[in-house]
C-alpha cells in the first residue's frame, strides 16, 4: 500500500468539507458516549457489529438526518473509535504481561478542532484527472495534482490541518516494485547527538539547522499579537491561525531537511544503523532543542526510504552499550562522562572520538528494523 498526498486549491465550495466534517464530528461524540453509558450500565464494552447495528437503528428513529451522510463515512467513524477501544485493552494486557510500560488511555471525545478528517473507502466520491467529486455534497473539488499516483485507489481521506488547509490522501495498491538503488557496498551506524545531529561510523558529522530556533522571534511576536485579542474575536481566529501558520511553516521546512537527507545516505550506503532513544526522558533534560531535532520524525522517514529503494534500515536496542565499550577491543570504560568528548582506551591505548565510536558499535549490534 502506497499514499499519495495532494493539497486542495482555496476554492468557495470548500466550506461545504467543513461542514461535513463537523457532522461526523457529532457522529463522534455520540458514539463515544453511548459506550461511556453502556460500560456504567453493564460493565461491558459495545463490539464493532453491534455498534453498525445500532446506528441503523438510529437513523430510522432519532437520527433521520444521518441518512444525508455517506454511511461507510459513519461506519469509518465506529471503526476508528473500535480500534482506539482495542488498542487500549491490549495495552492493558501488555502492560500485566511486561511487556511494555507505556500506558494508552480509552478513547475519549475529540474536541471539534481537533477532530480534523473523514475517510471514504469504496464509494461516495469519483476522481477525474484533478477533480474529485463527492456524491453526498454534488459538489466537484480541485486539488493539485503534482504528480501522478499509481495502482487502484482503495480509500479518500481529506484532512483539514490547523491553518484551515486541507489535503487529500489517495492509498492506493502500488503493483510496481522498489525502485531499487545500485548497491554501493557501504555501511554506516548513526549516533543520534543534542550538539551534532548525525555522526557516522565512517567519521562524517551533519549538524541540525534547528528551525524551530531560526524562528523562535516570530513565533514570540506571533503569541503575544494571539494574546493581546480578545477570546474567540475574529482577531483572535485570525491571530491562531497566523501562529499555526508559523509553526505549519517551521514543520515544512524540517520535514523537507529529514527527506532530503534522508535520500543522501540512501544513495551512499546500503545498511544504515540506528540506535533506539528514550525521547520523552531526553525531553524532560533538555527540553524544547529535543523536540526541535525531531530524531523520532527523522527515523521514520529514514526507515520509508529505505523501503522505498530497497535498502536496509538496522536498529539497535534502547539497553544495549554502545558509548562506553570500545569499537576497537571491547573494553567497557564505567568512568567515561558526557564531559568526555574524546578518551583513551586504557586496555588497548586506543583513540576515540566518543560519537565516531558509538556509532561503530550501534552498527556491529544493529538488527533488522521491521
Amino acid at each position: 500500500m502506497k499514499t499519495y498526498k495532494y493539497e486542495l486549491y482555496h476554492q468557495k465550495n470548500i466550506i461545504k468539507i467543513g461542514n461535513l466534517i463537523d457532522d461526523l464530528h457529532q457522529v463522534h461524540v455520540h458514539l463515544i458516549r453511548l459506550q461511556r453509558r453502556y460500560y456504567s450500565m453493564f460493565g461491558k464494552y459495545i463490539p464493532l457489529k453491534r455498534m453498525l447495528k445500532h446506528i441503523t437503528q438510529l437513523k430510522r428513529t432519532t437520527k433521520p438526518h444521518w441518512n444525508q451522510l455517506p454511511s461507510q463515512m459513519i461506519q469509518d467513524v465506529a471503526i476508528r473509535i473500535d480500534h482506539g477501544y482495542q488498542a487500549f485493552f491490549d495495552n492493558i494486557e501488555d502492560r500485566k504481561n511486561g511487556v511494555t510500560q507505556r500506558k494508552v488511555g480509552r478513547p475519549k471525545i475529540k474536541p471539534n478542532h481537533k477532530y480534523k478528517s473523514i475517510t471514504f473507502t469504496q464509494a461516495g466520491y469519483k476522481i477525474e484527472d484533478s477533480r474529485l467529486t463527492i456524491n453526498c455534497l454534488d459538489t466537484t473539488f480541485t486539488f493539485w495534482k503534482h504528480r501522478k499516483w499509481t495502482g487502484k485507489v482503495k480509500t479518500v481521506t481529506i484532512k483539514r490541518d490547523n491553518v484551515g488547509d486541507y489535503y487529500i490522501y489517495f492509498t492506493c495498491e502500488d503493483p510496481k516494485p522498489v525502485q531499487k538503488l545500485p548497491l554501493t557496498s557501504n555501511e554506516a551506524g548513526v549516533d543520534f547527538g543534542s550538539k551534532t545531529f548525525l555522526t557516522l561510523s565512517d567519521g562524517i558529522k551533519i549538524l541540525s539547522p534547528h528551525f524551530y530556533k531560526q524562528c523562535l522571534n516570530e513565533i514570540r511576536s506571533a503569541n503575544k499579537a494571539l494574546s493581546r485579542k480578545q477570546y474567540l474575536s475574529k482577531g483572535w481566529f485570525r491571530a491562531k491561525r497566523h501562529l499555526a501558520s508559523v509553526h505549519k511553516k517551521i514543520a515544512d521546512k524540517r520535514r523537507d531537511w529529514f527527506f532530503k537527507l534522508a535520500l543522501r545516505l540512501v544513495r551512499r550506503y546500503d545498511n544504515i544503523a540506528i540506535e533506539t532513544l528514550n525521547l520523552e526522558a531526553m525531553k524532560k533534560l533538555w527540553g524544547r532543542k529535543i523536540s526541535d531535532i525531531a530524531f523520532g520524525e527523522f527515523s521514520l522517514i529514514l526507515k520509508w526510504t529505505c523501503a522505498k529503494y530497497g535498502k536496509t534500515l538496522l536498529k539497535a536496542g534502547r539497553w544495549q552499550p554502545t558509548t562506553k565499550p570500545c569499537s576497537s577491543c571491547g573494553f567497557h570504560n564505567k568512568d567515561l562522562t558526557l564531559n568526555d568528548r574524546y578518551w583513551t582506551c586504557p586496555s588497548c591505548k586506543a583513540e576515540h572520538d566518543r560519537d565516531v565510536n558509538a556509532a561503530i558499535n550501534i552498527l556491529r549490534v544493529g538488527v533488522p528494523w521491521t
